[in-house]
């Protein structure tokens, strides 16, 4: 690993994070068996920062389930899936409201794990409150109603988070600009302004564009890449390039060490950032396997690149996916089914490193 990367590690953890070489014993947990590694410490034992999950706060009662989320090493990072969003964080202009984002991010701190500030925080064409989309505001005050939340959102847990998505989801699939009400007052400019705003607010924490379908090479994969030297020509802060990987079994780009590799030569690391990859349901043994390949995979091309920092899934199970609500007819997209018992994906996650 390199330095600069244990470096900001040490400076951004709230609590020193013990990270022992043994697998976590979880013997209790469901189906599972005695002395099954950790995949934080797998990943770690890899040369890699982390491997983590996401989590919400409405899973959180369920007592089997954060008995794995917390178990010692199996999850090095937690990201909060909706709890840090625009939506439930002011969803009045200048009332915020920060009761469920801090619940995740002190179950991270308690257990000694890196927090990334994402899904979608600062900037994104969903989950925007009406006064956001709807409030017709001209440039100036658009661009003080970005710095004003992301400042305020990232300054609150600053020295807490190892990195944030800043900008979301910012082109289509051709490599355009997605047209929204952020794009659509401010153009490009709004990029800028809350990356700029971000790094400001907590200048330690790594600041993130995320996208999907740039995993593999393509005219989409281009266009970022295209924007990550713009900004840096202009002296903008973008210390990383979030790749989504929501994936169908079978379907895994073969080009994901290339276009790693491509990003990472511009002068940023690169991150998988919400890995799942769903099936068209029912799950056959055939597409367990086929899954559990396609899982090995992704973590390899991750661990053949060495600014590949680290992992998250997306949730880790499929109790609680957002897959089958998001794509009707698909599912089973995680490493631990809907009993939270490991499938055949969490051996391949394991082979991948």
């Amino acid at each position: 690993m390199q330095l600069s990367l244990l470096t900001a590690l040490v400076a951004l953890a709230p609590v020193a994070i013990a990270i022992p070489a043994s697998p976590v014993a979880d013997a209790n947990l469901p189906g599972s068996t005695a002395n099954v590694a950790g995949l934080h410490a797998v990943a770690r034992a890899a040369g890699k920062l982390y491997l983590g999950t996401a989590t919400d706060n409405n899973e959180l009662t369920n007592t089997q389930y954060t008995a794995i989320l917390e178990a010692p090493n199996m999850f090095g990072q937690i990201t909060a899936e909706n709890s840090m969003k625009w939506d439930a964080t002011e969803p009045e202009q200048g009332v915020f409201t920060f009761t469920l984002a801090d619940q995740i991010a002190n179950l991270a701190t308690s257990h000694g794990q890196l927090l990334r500030g994402k899904r979608h925080n600062c900037v994104w064409h969903q989950q925007l409150p009406s006064w956001v989309t709807a409030g017709n505001f001209n440039a100036a005050q658009l661009t003080s109603i970005i710095q004003n939340h992301c400042g305020t959102l990232v300054g609150r847990y600053a020295g807490r988070v190892y990195s944030w998505d800043v900008v979301n989801e910012p082109l289509n699939d051709d490599g355009s600009f997605r047209s929204d009400v952020f794009f659509n007052t401010l153009g490009e400019n709004y990029i800028p302004i809350a990356l700029r705003t971000a790094k400001a607010a907590d200048p330690n924490a790594k600041v993130y564009i995320n996208d999907f379908n740039i995993e593999g090479t393509g005219a989409k994969a281009t266009a970022m890449k295209n924007l990550v030297r713009t900004l840096k020509s202009q002296g903008v802060p973008i210390d990383g390039i979030g790749l989504q990987s929501h994936f169908i079994v079978g379907e895994v780009p073969t080009t994901l060490v290339q276009n790693m590799q491509e990003f990472v030569a511009l002068g940023v690391e690169v991150a998988i950032t919400e890995l799942d990859i769903r099936m068209t349901l029912p799950e056959t043994a055939a597409l367990l396997e086929q899954q559990k390949q396609d899982y090995q995979t992704v973590i390899s091309a991750c661990q053949a690149v060495q600014g590949c920092v680290g992992i998250t899934l997306w949730d880790f199970t499929d109790k609680f996916s957002f897959v089958p609500s998001t794509f009707p007819g698909q599912g089973a997209a995680c490493p631990w089914d809907q009993n939270l018992v490991r499938k055949p994906a969490f051996d391949g996650i394991v082979a991948g490193f």
